[in-house]
């Protein structure tokens, strides 16, 4: 018996080193696990479109699988994270039936273990075909484009992160010289970093409009200041450098970029200077300029050209904001209405409308030359992509 005793207490050390090293190792496993990456898809509901599409992407293998499809309401095309990432604002083209001319707005709780959405509350946008959806930096506010109602919108977010109805509403008047500029098309509403401004792109009277918000109230002020950018330029998305004085607006109509510099005591924009997107290598009877993005250190600016089917890419003056072109690159696809720059400024993803897909490019940092991976997924009338790493 005494023996066997001996034996038992001999053991006790091993196991006890085990543990140890255990302990010592176990915090070493859990820092070096890889964020849940999750891709958040808007589509049009054409084809076989199942909606609103979540997917749990694989950073290091660039495939992704859909974990869940949302289908509230017809053609979710434009989506908005709120800035604590507890909350998705999906902006759908169809209204509360079929005679309604307006959308619907829709507020998301987002699962933080799976990413998946439930939703919380959804309203009428007012205007007709919401375009593009954005929060103020505060999280307090929606901001709300209608293309065919030519007006905006807003809307208070709730203790809860849905939505208030609407408002502030705001109907713009006038036209220009494009055919396609016979009445307003509201295209975009950026937020200023500090979150007193809104600029406000109207495609179709050529104007950027620069609004006061009241984020307390959710609303905007009713006397903005007006931007003419040059006629029959179509002004459609609109970009604010993250450390510089400089602002981008992309001119669907003329296929151009126009820099502008920003007063930092007042948010007016004064216009610094035009360039091309088009690549004279391709020709092509029809080209809409779609949209625009930055490297997350500022250094390079992307947009995306529907008809040359291509992103072009600047490198951005750190002195003074001017973009020079470096080149262009296809975009995998057709008709790439939207992409997104990777968070981690490692990838480029583009959403190809026409051809159903999403494309991955890896970025080139010391380029800035997005580097086709061959890596695709497919998505019916693909047009948006948000990104959304989990704990």
């Amino acid at each position: 018996m005494k023996q066997k005793t001996s034996q038992h207490k001999k053991a006790i050390p091993g196991n006890f080193l085990l543990f140890s090293l255990f302990l010592l190792f176990s915090p070493i496993v859990v820092m070096s696990q890889t964020p849940k990456e999750i891709l958040y898809i808007g589509t049009y509901s054409e084809k076989e479109s199942e909606g609103l599409y979540v997917l749990d992407f694989n950073r290091s293998e660039l495939s992704a699988r859909t974990i869940q499809t949302v289908q509230d309401k017809k053609s979710p095309t434009f989506l908005a994270l709120h800035p604590n990432e507890k909350f998705l604002y999906a902006a759908y083209r169809e209204g509360k039936d079929k005679n309604d001319p307006a959308g619907t707005i829709v507020a998301y709780a987002i699962d933080k273990k799976t990413g998946k959405l439930s939703e919380i509350n959804q309203v009428s946008s007012v205007g007709a075909s919401p375009c593009h959806i954005s929060v103020d930096p505060s999280g307090q506010v929606v901001f709300v484009s209608h293309y065919q109602g030519g007006n905006l919108s807003t809307f208070k977010i709730l203790e809860s992160g849905g939505i208030s109805e609407a408002v502030s509403f705001v109907q713009h008047e006038g036209s220009s010289v494009h055919p396609n500029q016979t009445k307003p098309h509201m295209h975009a509403m950026i937020p200023s970093p500090d979150g007193h401004w809104v600029y406000a792109s109207d495609l179709g009277i050529d104007q950027i409009l620069k609004y006061k918000v009241n984020p307390k109230k959710g609303s905007v002020g009713k006397k903005p200041e007006i931007f003419s950018t040059k006629a029959g330029a179509g002004p459609r998305h609109f970009i604010l450098h993250p450390d510089l004085p400089y602002a981008y607006s992309l001119e669907e109509l003329s296929s151009t970029v126009a820099v502008y510099q920003v007063n930092s005591s007042n948010g007016d924009l004064r216009f610094l200077d035009r360039v091309d997107m088009l690549s004279p290598e391709i020709q092509s009877d029809y080209n809409a300029a779609a949209d625009i993005h930055l490297s997350v250190d500022g250094k390079w600016l992307y947009a995306s050209n529907r008809g040359q089917d291509n992103l072009a890419i600047y490198q951005v003056d750190q002195d003074n904001g001017l973009l020079s072109l470096q080149g262009h690159v296809s975009s995998g696809g057709q008709h790439p209405r939207n992409f997104k720059v990777d968070e981690k400024g490692q990838l480029l993803l583009v959403a190809n409308m026409e051809s159903d897909n999403v494309v991955f490019f890896r970025l080139n940092n010391q380029t800035g030359m997005p580097e086709a991976t061959g890596k695709t997924i497919a998505i019916p009338r693909a047009v948006f992509i948000e990104q959304l790493f989990l704990d």
